[in-house]
């Protein structure tokens, strides 16, 4: 049974989006190791911006930088 976590930032996914995130994690599965999608595991974490770093950066810091730009 395959599993799947998908880590992303809290900046207004949608339902939908997150939908095909699932769908195509899913597909992607199937379609390299031909696994089972009726057994494949997909999870999505949403993770504030004030906790996810990049470039030693925080994000929340970031996204704030790039709207003063």
């Amino acid at each position: 049974m395959p599993y799947v976590n998908i880590k992303i930032t809290d900046e207004d996914v949608t339902p939908e989006q997150k939908a095909q995130l699932i769908k195509g994690a899913t597909q992607l599965l199937v379609d390299v190791l031909d696994k089972n999608p009726a057994t494949t595991v997909v999870v999505i974490d949403e993770v504030n911006t004030d906790n996810w770093g990049v470039g030693g950066e925080v994000v929340t810091d970031l996204r704030a930088s790039q709207q003063k730009k």
